[in-house]
């Protein structure tokens, strides 16, 4: 099985005829053995433009030594380490640049530093150790020419460099550039040099390929007797490649490419070599290995071309407007495979990437330019006949049929009223018709894929949501409940929900239907019902989410039905996956359920499906997961493992005649492969990409490396480290966080979707262990931590030798100071006492006074009514349980005292009252002014009969008594209300049923007491 495959193209390679285009396309899955090797396009995400890129159009790429990538483009030098663009262009005043920001050639050096060839600047190197640029000299000693199109390593400290005008070798040890003299035939204008493991030299040449043998001098034009390789190694040479078996490939700038084996003998390329009908094809600007062992060519206008040497036949592998994963552009001028695996080209449009061991789940998506895309975006049924081909039902009536066999995709579509209508069911029924559930029922030819639209007027209306053969009846759910029609009779039967009727089917929305052993499940909007034998009983058994069971049925909201590898019912709902072993007789259903506590990533499970190997593979409202049959230990795919589809809403899965598991979704078709296992790789480190150490940026060659250290000098003492996994995949999938041992007490999580980056400021001085963490989502997880070591040196004032002298100074002057101060304190404490003890004096008489002011009336000097109420309160929280009361007075007639006398004549009256009530009163009675002519007693420890036995002799005493005022003798009476304290009345309640006693005395004539009842 090849690591990347393509569906056949179009291949407008420049006047190619009919027999290349179909000589090309017919192999393609014979020769790979995947029969989805047509429809399997590679996955590209791109950088470009928008990302911060310098210019769309890229040129060369390279992986240093720590694992970045440098992107080469016509507007300046990139640095990429998968999150973050740090761009390189001309140079200032201040800082040397590159001398031409159109850089056609990249080479990273094993010191960690890197070449670059530029279009008319000459050879520049890049120096991580103050991320500065030096330009190698042109001329006498120096470069045969500044335009630089190929840089090749000699693997001795050494550099070949392919030039407009020569052949130029670097020694990198000494710095001196020495020319070569290439020979007669060639011309000056190389386009590529490499030199290959047995040590031989090869020249990509205007005039062709030469090599220069190891041991001679001389370059010689190679031999070779097939014509079509001959054709190629006589053209203009622009890339050159040895791959990991030895073989020589050679990429042409009109002829295609030729490639020499491992015996000494040379190929054409199918279909890309040489001159067929005159055709001349696109310039070969690049190659590249695949981890699988596919060989990428790079063109200047068709893409890129795949082949597997001794293949019949290349595939394609280009732009398509309408695909966004698509190649962003067909003119490509290099490529690249990183030590992660991916694989690298750089494009008119921007730099794109695509990891050929994502393999595991693949995209089938839409498009309206290829034959073998779907035709539409969403997927709605999914179904497999008996011939292999499966019948993909999507939205607005289209239907696609697969055929594996063949290689294509046949596009049909509904017409009539069932055109627009979504394709949410498909079934073969026992004489081989297709049956199409949409608004109604379709049927398709099988042999001539012939659409017969609304078969069956009687549901011509009727969405029909899901269909299963039943011999010679079809089985149809809708949201009307189930229908069963025979086709040889067309006797169609109904049997729905029924009011009341625990027995009849559980609701009318059926949207699956399965066969279990000799009975028929189906699913519903409200739980399962199963049919015993006969698919349309009169009686179901129906089963339903309790939520006080947690052994029922996780949701009534039924996805899809299928059975596990150990006999378990595995039924997918919204509220998680319900596994079940079908009881015998009468025992109870007991459910398992899986969901997010089981770490399904959302409980919202649309359809489920088991494959080869005992495991079960559910479709997610957000992604697709894998479940283990014995354990039920769940993975969530993600986009290492080629899952680019994430909203699955429909009930659409099916297993393919080769195993793979097909789900539907809003997006496209993804086809699972469960036995794909990806080739070892080699674990991506986890780097630190860049440092910011108090406002300075380390250079690139000075950054920790892991277990390495770093210093914080005298500063600010802040910190940023900007950091990433090397392997750039799914770097929005990659979870990170950092810790500072010795100052974080845990983990800080960076959000999903920013950049990974541990930031610090005004950091403590000491030492301290800065962790990096990495976390992979996908099949296979996988955490990466790293650490270094932090020093924070402590600043001038932080030192122990200063602190010491601060100290001995702070003591000596506090010495000072407190003598001088004793003295002083001295002097005014006498002077100060003497002034304290005069003031004390006078606040404890205006204290007093001031309390005497707030606790009693001024005109009465008795308790005014807030500090009444107090004291009140207070005996009824003392009273617990024993007598106390309340006697409220109130003056007769007052205001006719003050309209007659006067308001002096009515103070008079009122302190004159208040002097007979207090001479009745016993020592702990409280008397209060309650406001105007109104007075309040509280009689403490007093029943009702003494308390009106007191209030009555007060009555009598004010009733014999005048008060005399300017000669004039003024009469005074008083009308009384007692109340006694019930248990748990409020002061509140206590008063207001003494002011209601007070009004009965009033009402009945005033000068008289009255008790309240």
């Amino acid at each position: 099985m090849t690591a990347t495959r393509c569906r056949p193209r179009r291949f407008p390679l420049r006047l190619a005829g009919l027999f290349l285009l179909l000589f090309l396309c017919a192999p393609a899955s014979a020769g790979s053995g995947d029969p989805w090797a047509p429809f399997d396009v590679p996955w590209f995400d791109q950088v470009g433009i928008s990302d911060g890129l310098p210019h769309s159009i890229t040129t060369a790429i390279a992986q240093d030594r720590d694992g970045l990538i440098w992107i080469g483009t016509m507007g300046g030098l990139v640095r990429y380490d998968g999150y973050r663009l740090q761009i390189f262009g001309a140079g200032n005043n201040k800082t040397a640049g590159l001398p031409d920001t159109y850089v056609r050639s990249l080479l990273a050096l094993p010191d960690g530093s890197l070449l670059i060839g530029t279009n008319a600047g000459g050879l520049v190197r890049f120096d991580p150790a103050d991320n500065s640029f030096h330009a190698y000299p042109v001329g006498a000693n120096g470069l045969s020419d500044r335009k630089i199109y190929a840089l090749g390593d000699d693997h001795a400290d050494g550099v070949w460099i392919a030039t407009e005008d020569g052949l130029n070798h670097l020694d990198l040890r000494t710095g001196t550039i020495r020319r070569l003299d290439t020979g007669p035939e060639t011309t000056p204008r190389n386009f590529s040099v490499m030199q290959d493991r047995h040590g031989n030299l090869w020249l990509g040449n205007n005039n062709g390929l030469f090599v220069r043998r190891a041991g001679t001098d001389a370059f010689v034009r190679p031999v070779a007797p097939d014509t079509l390789a001959a054709t190629v190694l006589h053209n203009q040479i622009w890339a050159i490649m040895q791959d990991r078996e030895g073989r020589l490939w050679a990429g042409s700038v009109q002829a295609g490419a030729a490639y020499r084996d491992t015996d000494g003998r040379w190929h054409g390329v199918p279909g890309f070599s040489g001159y067929p009908d005159g055709a001349r094809h696109s310039t070969v600007r690049d190659f590249v290995q695949t981890s699988s062992g596919e060989v990428w060519i790079a063109t200047d206008g068709s893409g890129v071309i795949e082949y597997t040497p001794g293949n019949p036949g290349v595939q394609r592998i280009d732009h398509d407007p309408a695909v966004p994963s698509s190649l962003p552009g067909d003119s490509v001028r290099a490529l690249l495979r990183d030590r992660a695996g991916n694989i690298w080209t750089a494009t008119d449009l921007g730099i794109a990437r695509n990891n050929p061991q994502a393999r595991t789940a693949f995209s089938l998506l839409p498009s309206p330019l290829e034959q073998s895309a779907l035709s539409d975006a969403n997927v709605h049924s999914i179904f497999v006949d008996t011939r292999g081909r499966i019948w993909l039902g999507l939205g607005a009536g289209h239907i696609d049929v697969i055929d594996l066999k063949a290689g294509h995709i046949r596009h049909l579509h509904l017409d009539g009223s069932q055109t627009q209508r979504d394709v949410r069911s498909v079934a073969e029924a026992a004489d081989g018709s297709i049956w199409v559930g949409t608004q109604g029922l379709a049927r398709v030819d099988p042999d001539t894929l012939a659409i017969e639209d609304s078969v069956l007027p009687a549901l011509h209306d009727k969405p029909v949501l899901s269909l299963q053969a039943d011999g010679s009846r079809l089985l149809i759910g809708t949201y009307d409940g189930i229908y069963r029609y025979d086709i040889r009779t067309r006797v169609l039967e109904h049997a729905g929900h029924v009011s009341n009727d625990p027995a009849s089917l559980a609701s009318d929305t059926v949207r699956h239907i399965a066969r279990v052993g000799n009975d028929w499940w189906y699913g519903t909007g409200r739980g399962l019902s199963i049919a015993s034998g006969d698919s349309l009983p009169r009686h179901f058994t129906n089963l339903r989410h309790r939520a006080d069971d947690a052994t029922s049925l996780p949701q009534d909201l039924i996805g899809s039905i299928s059975r596990g590898p150990h006999g378990q019912v595995w039924v997918s709902t919204f509220g998680g996956l319900g596994v079940v072993d079908p009881p015998a007789g009468n025992e109870p259903w007991n459910f398992q359920t899986i969901g997010l506590a089981q770490g399904l990533s959302s409980d919202k499970v649309n359809a489920v499906l088991a494959d080869d190997h005992g495991r079960l593979w559910a479709s997610l409202s957000n992604g697709v997961a894998r479940i283990d049959g014995d354990t039920h230990e769940v993975a969530n795919l993600g986009t290492r493992d080629g899952l680019h589809i994430a909203s699955y809403v429909n009930i659409a899965a099916a297993r393919a005649p080769g195993g793979e598991l097909l789900f539907g979704g809003l997006g496209g078709l993804t086809v699972i492969r469960p036995h794909w296992q990806p080739l070892p790789s080699t674990a991506a480190p986890l780097a630190i990409t860049h440092a910011v150490v108090n406002g300075v940026a380390l250079p690139f060659g000075k950054l920790p490396a892991g277990d390495g250290k770093i210093r914080l000098e005298q500063g600010n003492h802040n910190l940023r480290l900007d950091f990433a996994l090397l392997d750039y995949q799914a770097p929005m999938e990659t979870a990170y966080s950092y810790r500072m041992d010795g100052l974080d007490e845990d983990w800080t999580v960076i959000p999903k979707g920013s950049l990974p980056s541990a930031i610090y400021t005004n950091l403590p001085h000491g030492n301290y262990r800065l962790r990096l963490r990495a976390t992979t989502r996908g099949l296979q997880p996988h955490t990466v931590e790293t650490g270094l070591a932090v020093t924070v040196n402590p600043r001038w004032y932080e030192t122990a030798l200063s602190r010491i002298v601060a100290a001995l100074l702070l003591v000596a002057l506090v010495t000072v100071l407190v003598h001088l101060r004793t003295l002083y304190l001295r002097r005014q404490a006498a002077q100060l006492q003497r002034q304290i003890d005069a003031h004390t004096r006078d606040l404890l008489v205006a204290n007093r006074r001031l309390d005497e002011l707030a606790s009693t009336d001024g005109l009465t000097g008795v308790y005014n009514r807030r500090r009444f109420l107090e004291l009140a309160q207070r005996e009824r929280e003392q009273a617990r349980g024993g007598s106390v009361c309340i006697a409220l007075f109130d003056l007769d007639r007052f205001k006719l005292i003050n309209d007659t006398h006067g308001h002096l004549a009515g103070d008079a009256v009122i302190r004159g009252a208040i002097e007979v009530i207090k001479q009745h009163c016993r020592q702990g009675d409280l008397v209060g002014r309650y406001g105007g002519e109104e007075f309040v007693l509280c009689l403490p420890d007093t029943g009702l009969p003494l308390a009106r036995e007191i209030a009555e002799r007060i009555c009598t005493a004010l009733a014999a008594t005048t008060v005399n005022h300017d000669g004039r003798a003024i009469p005074v009476t008083v009308s009384i209300g007692i109340a006694a304290l019930r248990p748990g009345e409020s002061i509140e309640q206590w008063l207001s049923r003494a002011d209601k006693a007070l009004y009965e005395a009033k009402r009945a004539g005033r000068n008289r007491c009255a008790t309240a009842s």
